[in-house]
């Protein structure tokens, strides 16, 4: 018998479907949510006076290359059913671990 896997990414603001993972960084913290089409456009709207004000820090990059999740649909969908078959436990949405994304890349 078949089986068949499919991982719905949620929108973490109001429970619907998300379409997009965004991130930003306020005060030297990073951050990653889920949204839907329509909350992208919220958040970006509602950052764009502070944007539009501010003035580009320099990139902090380290000397070490650090694995960062994709923000393509499909390909976390893939990750996450790769990583059920391999009996990993990973939620249903949210961030990927660094772990288990660097597993599929090593098998794939």
């Amino acid at each position: 018998m078949a089986k068949q896997t499919t991982v719905t990414l949620v929108d973490d603001l109001d429970g619907s479907e998300a379409d997009e993972q965004v991130e930003f960084a306020l005060d030297g913290k990073s951050y990653e949510i889920d949204l839907s089409s329509a909350n992208v456009k919220r958040l970006r709207a509602a950052l764009d006076p502070f944007i539009n004000a501010a003035r580009r820090a320099p990139s902090r990059r380290s000397g070490s290359s650090v694995a960062r999740p994709t923000s393509d649909r499909e390909q976390n969908q893939a990750v996450r059913e790769w990583a059920l078959g391999q009996g990993m436990k990973i939620s249903e949405r949210g961030r990927i671990p660094t772990n288990v994304l660097e597993a599929y890349r090593k098998n794939h």
